[in-house]
C-alpha cells in the first residue's frame, strides 16, 4: 500500500517529547512588536514563526504551546495586528507571531507595508528554522494561504502545515479537508512532508508541536 503524501505527524518518541516538555516548561515572555527590519531583536537564538489568516487561532495556539494564557493576544478586528511579535521561550528560542493575513478591512498601503516587511523578514533572518502555516481544519487551504506558501517557497523557508480547531470537525469531514490540504501542499517545494493536527482548546497535538520545535537545530 502506498503511504499518503503529507501524513499526520505521530506522537513523538519519549525522548523528543521530554525535550519538548522541558523547553516549554521555561518562562515565556513578550519581547517586542516590530514594524521595521531595524527593530528586529538580536539574532542570538533559533526561532520559529507562525503564519495564518485572520481568526485561524494563531494566538490560541501560541498560548497553548507556552502554557501561558494571554501571552499572545488576538485582535477583535481581523488584520488589526500589523507587527511581527517576538516572544522568548526560555533562553534558547524565539517564537515569532506574524501578522494575520487575508483580511479586507486594512487600507491597501498598510497591507503593502507589512507584506514588504514580511518578505524581508522571511528572506533575511538566518536564525529562522521553520515557519508553521496554520490552516483552519474546518475550511482547508484557501487562496490567501496558498499566497503565503508561495512566499515561503521563494524565500527558501521550510514550512509545516498545522491544522487548527480539529475538535470542531467530524472525522468524515476531516478526511475530506485533509485530502484538499495534501493536494495544496504538494504544489509547494518548501512544504515539510508532515501535517500537525491540533486543538488548542482540547490540547490535541500540542506535545507533538512542542517536540518538533525542540528538536530543530
Amino acid at each position: 500500500m502506498t503511504s499518503l503524501p503529507f501524513p499526520l505527524a505521530e506522537d513523538p518518541e519519549p525522548l523528543a517529547q521530554e525535550r519538548g516538555r522541558k523547553l516549554f516548561a521555561g518562562e515565556s515572555e513578550f519581547v517586542k512588536g516590530v514594524v521595521a527590519m531595524s527593530g528586529l531583536p538580536p539574532a542570538d537564538r533559533i526561532e520559529v514563526c507562525f503564519a495564518g489568516r485572520s481568526n485561524v487561532g494563531k494566538s490560541s495556539l501560541i498560548n497553548a504551546l507556552t502554557g501561558t494564557k494571554g501571552l499572545a493576544r488576538a485582535s477583535n478586528t481581523p488584520g488589526r495586528t500589523q507587527e511581527i511579535n517576538f516572544f522568548t521561550q526560555g533562553p534558547e528560542l524565539y517564537l515569532v507571531d506574524l501578522p494575520g493575513y487575508g483580511y479586507a478591512n486594512a487600507p491597501l498601503p498598510v497591507v503593502e507595508k507589512w507584506q514588504r516587511l514580511l518578505k524581508q523578514y522571511l528572506s533575511g533572518r538566518q536564525t529562522l528554522r521553520r515557519a508553521f502555516v496554520l490552516v483552519d481544519a474546518r475550511h482547508g487551504v484557501k487562496p490567501v494561504d496558498a499566497e503565503i506558501m508561495k512566499l515561503l517557497d521563494t524565500s527558501a523557508v521550510t514550512f509545516q502545515c498545522v491544522l487548527t480547531k480539529a475538535d470542531k470537525v467530524k472525522a468524515k469531514e476531516r478526511e475530506r479537508v485533509l485530502d484538499q490540504v495534501r493536494a495544496a501542499l504538494s504544489k509547494h517545494p518548501a512544504a515539510y512532508p508532515e501535517i500537525v493536527l491540533t486543538s488548542s482548546e482540547k490540547g490535541d497535538g500540542i506535545p507533538i508541536l512542542r517536540s518538533i520545535i525542540a528538536t530543530l537545530e
